[in-house]
């Protein structure tokens, strides 16, 4: 088996980049890096906002089996 070699950082940037451009040309690659990502939702509201679609006695048989009640 051979052993897995690990590329420095800028090796990493500059072979991704050659690659991005390979694949993509100039303006896609252009294109790719200036992308905006949306913004991540908190995970406190993130959770509180999927508790208020739950249905407690459905989510409980879920969980814990239909014999609950």
């Amino acid at each position: 088996m051979k052993a897995l070699k690990s590329l420095a950082d800028d090796q990493v940037i500059e072979k991704g980049m050659h690659a991005l451009h390979r694949v993509l040309g100039p303006a896609g690659t252009r294109r790719f890096i200036t992308l905006t990502r949306p913004v991540r939702e908190d995970s406190v509201s993130r959770h509180q906002k999927w508790q208020k679609t739950l249905k407690k006695d459905e989510f409980f048989d879920k969980v814990f089996g239909s014999d609950t009640k």
